[in-house]
Parts: structure tokens; C-alpha cells; sequence
């Protein structure tokens, strides 16, 4: 007799899974506990010590890059989450047209296209508004990166539109409501946690982008991420393993606390 097929019970997954699982996180592992190696090699465990984060912390570059990277991940993330949050009301609290199709393919461009031409086409965009106008700030940086995090953000925001209940929306249009105070008291607060995720997502993305920033800064102007790269260049030490370690840490509190932050809004 035949034995059922069940999907639910496959043979292998589990070990495929497992093994999949260790080659993701058994480096980043690696990393942290080499964080607090008291010796100066990466290879050799030579006893437990914080030097190296006082010494990341004691470091003029890294702090100077770090607050760096922060201002323009938080200005990134502002911006594009805002496009993104127009966007996607523009393309699902309308009827489906022809073209719409073609919307969603340009604003998620970013995302089709490989980073290194993005990258090369901001690099000449920009340069030619340098050139003509001699200003060499972070604006760059920050109109780069919002740019590229668009999508990132638009994602989680259209989804969560597209699962949200039209029945509120009609209903306080049907009690006279204006547009705007419809979106203030009925669409915002129920779209917070989608907005709250795009947001949180084009941070990151932002703030360890290293291809783009290479391309667009200018003299003086490293993130963390390129002044990590130019560092391994030279010397590989703990202390970019206590830096990653920290950026780790941070990563890892934002989507804790995205999470709590969601599930009070649900």
C-alpha cells in the first residue's frame, strides 16, 4: 500500500535546516566571543578582556565615524519612510489603473537593480551637482541612501496597507469626514506599525551600506562600515570584532523594540 505524502514531514529537512542555521550565525558567533580575546589575534582565544571595546571607545575615528553613520542613517531612514508612506498610499487606496504595474517596478527599482550601478549612477549624478555648485557635504550621503532605502521601507508599509480593513475608512467618510481627518484618526494610527517597520528597516539598511557610501562620499566623510573596510585593509584586530559586536547589540535592540512597540499597536 502506498504511504501518504505528507509536507509537513520531509525527509532531511531538519538537518538541512540545522546546517543552514550554523553556516549563518556560527561566524557572527565567532565574532562576538573574539570581541573579548585579551590578545591581539583573531585566531588565538588568548583570556577574557574588554580592552578592545575601551580601546574602540578611546578611538577619535571610530567615534567620529560612528556619530556619522548614525546622522545619516536617522535622516535616511526619515526621509525614505515618508516617501515610501505617500507611495504606497498612492498606489493602494486607489482603483487598479493601467500602469500601476509599472509604478511598483520603478519604485521598487532599487531592488532589481545590482547596488554597483545604482551606485555608479549616483556617483555621476551627483558629481555633476558638485561641480556646479561646490557643495561637497552629507547631503549627498543623505539624498544617496534615501534613495536607495525607498524601497526597503515601502515594502512593509504597502503590505500592511493592503491587509488593513477599508470598512473604518468609508465609514467616517460616510460621518463627513475630510480626507486628512481620515487619515489622521483612522489610517495613521492603524498603518504606525508598518511605518514603524519601514522605518526601522531603512535604518539599518542604511547604516551598513558600504558599496554606495564608497562611491558617493567625499574626502573626510567614512561611515563606520568604509572606515571598518579600509581598517582590514591594514590590520585585522579584535577591536573590529568589539565594533561589530556593538553595531550587533544595536541592531538586535531595534527589532526588540519594534517588536514590543507592534504587538501594543495589535
Amino acid at each position: 500500500m502506498a504511504r501518504n505524502f505528507s509536507i509537513q514531514r520531509q525527509t532531511g529537512f531538519t538537518t538541512i535546516a540545522v546546517i543552514c542555521f550554523v553556516a549563518l550565525y556560527a561566524p557572527i558567533v565567532i565574532l562576538v566571543v573574539y570581541a573579548f580575546n585579551s590578545g591581539s589575534s583573531i585566531a588565538n582565544w588568548e583570556g577574557f578582556s574588554l580592552r578592545w571595546f575601551a580601546q574602540a571607545w578611546n578611538n577619535n575615528q571610530v567615534i567620529e565615524a560612528s556619530w556619522r553613520s548614525l546622522r545619516i542613517a536617522s535622516a535616511a531612514a526619515v526621509l525614505a519612510t515618508i516617501a515610501a508612506t505617500m507611495a504606497a498610499l498612492a498606489t493602494t487606496r486607489t482603483a487598479p489603473y493601467r500602469g500601476l504595474t509599472f509604478k511598483y517596478a520603478f519604485i521598487n527599482q532599487p531592488l532589481m537593480v545590482p547596488e554597483i550601478v545604482t551606485a555608479v549612477a549616483l556617483l555621476i549624478f551627483f558629481s555633476r551637482i558638485k561641480v556646479a555648485t561646490g557643495y561637497s557635504g552629507l547631503g549627498y550621503l543623505i539624498l544617496a541612501h534615501t534613495a536607495f532605502c525607498i524601497p526597503f521601507a515601502y515594502l512593509p508599509i504597502r503590505a500592511r496597507l493592503e491587509g488593513m480593513d477599508l470598512t473604518l475608512e468609508r465609514a467616517a467618510a460616510d460621518l463627513y469626514a475630510t480626507p486628512w481627518q481620515t487619515f489622521r484618526r483612522i489610517t495613521l494610527p492603524l498603518l504606525w506599525p508598518g511605518i514603524l517597520a519601514g522605518l526601522m528597516l531603512a535604518f539599518v539598511i542604511s547604516l551598513d551600506d558600504v558599496v554606495i557610501t564608497n562611491f558617493v562620499k567625499s574626502g573626510g566623510q567614512d561611515t563606520l562600515p568604509t572606515y571598518m573596510l579600509g581598517q582590514l585593509r591594514r590590520a585585522i584586530t579584535p577591536e573590529m570584532n568589539a565594533i561589530s559586536t556593538v553595531f550587533l547589540l544595536l541592531s538586535v535592540g531595534i527589532v526588540t523594540l519594534f517588536f514590543f512597540i507592534s504587538r501594543k499597536q495589535d
